[in-house]
């Protein structure tokens, strides 16, 4: 399983930085065009689109890296055990969060799929909405993986706490 999330990671890693490139570019275009009195209409779009995946890859790597949503004040007060089980329960929520977030992102999917980009058509606004159940799905694939390990660490520290 650590090698499924690193391999995992490192494609979102890799397509965040693709991503904010492709941002970085078309917004330094779209500068450029209109100071020498242009306007390239869909340099916008592709800026804000590519910086919508570019965010929501981040975002999941930061689940991963448990930088995106903890209590540190909280973390520090408590024991190693208790650290754990606040480990777990913060994981909890974010796969319960995660899994409406999936089921409500893949509706928005279907949704906006055959929507189309206002400045290049032949583009589908469904591409940029995948990005939320990929985010999402990755997020519960993280999570998972942390209570896994929270509980191997409660399991090495005393079995008798996890139910051996």
């Amino acid at each position: 399983m650590n090698r499924l999330i690193k391999t995992i990671e490192k494609i979102q890693i890799t397509a965040g930085i693709i991503f904010l490139v492709i941002f970085f570019l078309a917004t330094l275009l779209q500068i450029i065009t209109r100071y020498m009195g242009m306007s390239v209409l869909w340099t916008e779009e592709l800026a804000n689109n590519a910086f919508i995946w570019a965010i929501f890859m981040g975002a999941a790597v930061m689940v991963n890296h448990k930088e995106h949503f903890t209590f540190d004040f909280l973390q520090m007060k408590l024991n190693q055990k208790n650290r754990l089980y606040l480990n777990i329960f913060i994981d909890a929520l974010l796969v319960a969060f995660n899994v409406l977030i999936t089921m409500y992102g893949f509706q928005l999917l279907e949704h906006f799929w055959n929507y189309t980009w206002e400045t290049v058509p032949v583009l589908k606004m469904g591409f940029v909405w995948l990005a939320v159940p990929v985010m999402s799905v990755t997020m519960i694939l993280y999570s998972v993986d942390h209570i896994a390990g929270s509980i191997g660490k409660l399991r090495k520290m005393n079995g008798k706490e996890v139910g051996n």
